[in-house]
């Protein structure tokens, strides 16, 4: 079974069991807490991955690191997913239980690349567009590139309008070369 599909697995009955108990947006916010963690800690991110190193010795890592920081359910099936010795598993099971609270929530995220930093009230403008378009909370992450000249590249989801200068310009190129190919037959 594919790594993606077992963490999937785990992070659904997490999920699930969390809500059940209250402590969905506690948990939540402890699996966010665990990948930053993991992604700012290579040393963390290959010990976890290590089929040399004994579980036993990864589970004292993980409750050194998060004991006392995170939810005692969270802790919990830290333990049960290292008894099963799964911890290789924990960082793709952060990611899915995310994505699963995510479309429990509502919440659709979006990225927007824009060569300088957008407005209060572009950003806003921005998000309450694509909460109607989506019909979802937008949680909307941005990022800086200069490169794009003006304009910039949106993605929701696994679409992307990308309205950048640096993309108009690269298409007028190509529809240059274009142009001047069929000019010399």
């Amino acid at each position: 079974m594919s790594e993606i599909r077992v963490a999937s697995r785990y992070a659904k009955s997490l999920i699930e069991l969390a809500a059940e108990k209250g402590v969905l947006e506690q948990v939540h916010e402890d699996m966010k807490l665990f990948t930053n963690v993991v992604t700012r800690n290579r040393d963390l991110q290959l010990l976890l991955r290590n089929p040399i190193v004994k579980s036993d010795k990864k589970l004292a890592v993980i409750n050194g690191v998060f004991k006392g920081k995170v939810q005692e359910m969270t802790l919990a099936f830290f333990n049960i997913v290292a008894r099963k010795n799964r911890e290789s598993l924990l960082e793709f099971i952060a990611t899915e239980f995310d994505k699963q609270y995510n479309v429990m929530k509502g919440i659709q995220r979006a990225s927007v690349i824009s060569a300088t930093p957008l407005s209060p009230a572009l950003r806003q403008q921005l998000g309450e567009r694509l909460a109607n378009e989506t019909g979802k909370t937008i949680q909307l992450e941005e990022m800086i590139d200069p490169n794009l000249i003006g304009g910039f590249v949106l993605k929701v989801g696994d679409k992307q309008i990308d309205s950048s200068v640096k993309y108009s310009l690269r298409k007028l190129k190509n529809n240059f070369k274009d142009n001047s190919y069929i000019n010399k037959l």
